[in-house]
């Protein structure tokens, strides 16, 4: 399960920021988990608790914001939702899909005292 290790450099890299900001706790983190990112955002939910024992998130809130896969084909133009399992243009079938979403995993903001 890589959401471990995800989920631990989340923490790492939220406490190297509110170190370097004079934090002395952080309060919540927000992270935004695509849709095709290959991340299960629960996963990385039930590892927040363990992975920020004894760390400056101790008893923060972790909020996951979930991007949902949206793509264009380059062939008709049309736009669709997208997930890991879809490789079709549902509107010409064509197989070229563009990716516009669906593959963030990023920090988007914290809380800190």
């Amino acid at each position: 399960m890589h959401e471990v290790g995800i989920t631990r450099s989340i923490v790492e890299i939220a406490e190297r920021s509110a170190r370097e900001q004079g934090a002395a706790r952080v309060v919540s983190v927000t992270v935004q988990i695509g849709g095709l990112s290959g991340v299960v955002p629960e996963a990385v939910e039930f590892c927040f608790e363990a992975c920020t024992k004894e760390t400056f998130l101790e008893g923060a809130r972790l909020i996951v914001e979930r991007i949902p896969g949206r793509g264009r084909c380059r062939e008709c133009g049309a736009e669709t939702a997208l997930d890991p399992y879809i490789f079709a243009c549902p509107a010409c079938g064509g197989y070229a899909l563009e990716v516009l979403q669906g593959n963030e995993l990023s920090i988007r903001e914290m809380e800190i005292d």
